[in-house]
């Protein structure tokens, strides 16, 4: 059986969030898309235009408020959705401390 790490809980529920308010969203679909090999690697052009930057901005905006809505009105089906969403963050390193 693997040996569970005790996580602050407060890193444990930002990963989550991550996941399932940006990684799971259009970023995912950026991310999947063909390289672009004329700027691959030049940080002086953007990698994304305007539009999909607005996009996946908008839909973390709106899942994160789902998000904290559901804290406060269903702490339960919050705390089921933090447990699905850190299923993908296991191998994450944890936020910096502050």
């Amino acid at each position: 059986m693997a040996k569970q790490r005790h996580q602050d809980p407060l890193a444990r529920e930002a990963k989550a969030i991550v996941v399932l308010a940006f990684r799971n969203g259009p970023i995912e679909d950026v991310h999947a898309g063909r390289r672009r090999p004329l700027c691959e690697g030049d940080t002086e052009y953007s990698h994304i235009t305007q539009d999909e930057m607005k996009l996946i901005m908008k839909n973390a905006v709106n899942q994160i408020y789902k998000l904290l809505r559901m804290k406060v009105d269903d702490p339960d089906g919050y705390e089921t959705k933090i447990a699905h969403g850190e299923r993908f963050t296991r191998n994450w390193d944890d936020p910096e401390k502050v």
